[in-house]
């Protein structure tokens, strides 16, 4: 263990800490744009300089390894200026073409561009340099206009999501993330997943289908319907409707990331066709049980419609249909399958009810298919 002081706080963090994970165990903020806890440090964007005690300039916290009876300051003047000045560069790139993005909070580079003072609108690009929408991706809203070269989203689609489709072209201000030898995305490689635009801190990638849609009113943390994995993620909502899903970085299972039905497969919830409720079939209600001799497929009656109910009523009709096919044929009469959208403990529930319930060994599961 290392020992060092931040703003006059001792704190004990294992060799190879960086200086900005052990201010962040002090509760001590550093501001930084770069810097993910999720990806490995750049030391790209100089916003999170400290002033060692003993050193000769400034050194990116996110970069700097700790070291025995190191003393670090994190905020004065002269680093408020630096920071400022860092802040300056990166906006002379920047250009906010003032479209409606939807986010439920300014960006980071706009936070802290507020924070030390900064007028975004005064001291950005005054033109455009790169096409707005510039990828026909459905998904994903691409305006390199807003890239400040953090590298964030080459970092993420490398190694959180293993696809390396993003890198960076160019030189200088002209330097620039493109998507593989500066195809479309869709050509190169990329799945939609969405997690170059998790971690863009500038809205220079953003979520297509929720540009326009306005400001979400909530947010409610829930479960992808998905499969079993049991991802977590943040649904926006605005008039009782959902306009864009947000990573969750306390998510326990995936944190950060999503695949590309997680965070864009939404537009279910509200399709006018979802069932919402469960259905049987009407003679099952009114009928006793029992059908008209007639075959559906032949003279379809009233009886064999789909209309709605309660659990109750359907489960019940379930229970005493297997009970009655089961002492009628036997238990090897029927047989379960399982999904794998379901869960371990779904799967295993219905595993006791096939071999402990009804009593046949029949049972198979989706995956193996």
């Amino acid at each position: 263990m290392v020992t060092l002081s931040i703003n006059g706080k001792q704190v004990q963090v294992p060799e190879e800490t960086t200086v900005l994970r052990a201010a962040q165990r002090l509760g001590i903020e550093i501001p930084t744009l770069c810097d993910h806890p999720d990806l490995h440090p750049l030391g790209g964007c100089r916003l999170c300089l400290v002033e060692v005690k003993g050193g000769k300039q400034f050194n990116a916290s996110c970069a700097l390894p700790v070291s025995e009876g190191m003393e670090v300051t994190t905020e004065s003047p002269a680093l408020a200026e630096a920071r400022r000045d860092v802040l300056k560069l990166m906006l002379h790139g920047y250009h906010d073409a003032g479209y409606a993005n939807g986010q439920s909070a300014p960006t980071e580079l706009v936070h802290w561009a507020t924070h030390y003072g900064l007028d975004v609108a005064e001291h950005q690009a005054k033109e455009a340099h790169y096409p707005i929408n510039a990828d026909p991706n459905p998904v994903v809203w691409v305006d390199m206009n807003k890239c400040i070269q953090c590298g964030r989203c080459i970092r993420a689609c490398a190694e959180v999501q293993g696809r390396f489709v993003w890198q960076m072209t160019g030189r200088g201000f002209d330097s620039h993330p493109i998507a593989g030898v500066n195809n479309l995305m869709l050509d190169a490689r990329c799945e939609s997943c969405g997690a170059c635009v998790a971690y863009c801190p500038t809205g220079a990638l953003d979520n297509k289908p929720s540009m326009g849609a306005g400001l979400p009113e909530k947010k409610v943390t829930t479960t992808c319907g998905y499969c079993g994995v049991g991802c977590q993620f943040d649904l926006n909502v605005k008039d009782n409707q959902v306009i864009r899903v947000t990573s969750n970085p306390q998510a326990p299972v995936n944190g950060m990331h999503l695949c590309v039905k997680g965070r864009y497969g939404y537009d279910y919830i509200h399709h006018p066709e979802r069932l919402t409720k469960p259905r049987v079939r009407r003679y099952l209600l009114e009928a006793g049980d029992t059908p008209k001799p007639s075959a559906p497929q032949q003279n379809p009656t009233p009886l064999w419609d789909w209309v709605e109910t309660d659990w109750d009523t359907a489960l019940g009709i379930t229970s005493r249909k297997l009970q009655s096919i089961r002492d009628s044929y036997g238990a090897e009469s029927i047989g379960i399958l399982t999904s794998a959208k379901c869960t371990n403990e779904e799967n295993y529930l219905m595993n006791k009810l096939a071999r402990q319930v009804i009593g046949t060994n029949s049972i198979d599961h989706c995956a193996r298919l």
